[in-house]
């Protein structure tokens, strides 16, 4: 994943001291999110059938809040991102009744601990198909194409008996979706909406965000807004039903 990383880097660089200075721009973007969880988890193996567990219901997970990091440029009509975050999920309980995780029993009276652990990479492009902005005011409308790669470790472990399971999970995920933009106010004030998703054979993902921009001084955009990531996996052994929803508040600069 560090050498992808390091290729994407190199090729927004390349690209950016190519382009022409007309109609190009650059930054960065960063905000914090506040989502409430919700969700559950399965974990079988060939021989034995997994316990769907909730996420907070059974094993305790509490919501997280986590930074967002975005680098971004743009040329005429067409628009590159990179964006990362890390989200990091934790609990403990005690159990209730026998489970089953991975092919490992869990009995009723152990403390278990779990975490579920991943990392998301978005890789954007994005296309402008309508473009009716003016002076004070107007909007475009822009085809969006992403690949996601969702890396995901989940594990259980056992403070009574020791006993433990994890199971890592990496899929790159293409999406696509559009993003609406209307600026007023000679762009002082924006609103954006950006939705992107794509069914697959085992599963869905979906990702869609709504946001207010007020920029104080010249480039410099303060943000606030909504977005909801919708995550269904279900493999041969690992089924997963995940939604993140809040708010979120940053500010981007541009170059």
């Amino acid at each position: 994943m560090k050498k992808i990383l390091m290729l994407w880097f190199i090729a927004l660089t390349l690209m950016a001291t190519a382009l022409p200075a007309q109609g190009f721009e650059a930054g960065v973007r960063g905000y914090y999110w506040f989502p409430a969880l919700d969700g559950d988890i399965k974990y079988s193996d060939n021989s034995l059938d997994g316990t769907k567990l909730d996420l907070e219901d059974d094993l305790g997970f509490d919501d997280e809040y986590y930074p967002f990091g975005e680098i971004f440029l743009g040329w005429g009509d067409h628009h590159l991102s990179f964006s990362f975050y890390r989200a990091d999920y934790d609990g403990r309980e005690t159990l209730t009744q026998d489970i089953n995780f991975g092919g490992e029993t869990f009995t009723a009276g152990d403390t278990i601990k779990s975490s579920l652990d991943y990392d998301v990479y978005d890789f954007t492009y994005q296309y402008d198909v309508l473009d009716l902005e003016n002076v004070l005011a107007g909007f475009s409308l822009g085809l969006v194409g992403r690949v996601r790669v969702l890396d995901l470790e989940a594990e259980i472990r056992s403070e009574t008996t020791g006993l433990s399971e994890k199971e890592d999970y990496t899929v790159p995920v293409p999406m696509l979706g559009l993003n609406f933009h209307l600026g007023i106010l000679a762009d002082i004030l924006e609103a954006r909406v950006l939705a992107t998703g794509m069914g697959y054979w085992d599963g869905y993902m979906v990702d869609a965000q709504a946001e207010l921009s007020f920029t104080p001084i010249p480039y410099v955009d303060i943000h606030a807004g909504y977005r909801t990531f919708f995550v269904d996996v279900d493999t041969n052994d690992l089924e997963l039903n995940y939604n993140t929803s809040g708010l979120y508040a940053g500010i981007s600069v541009v170059f």
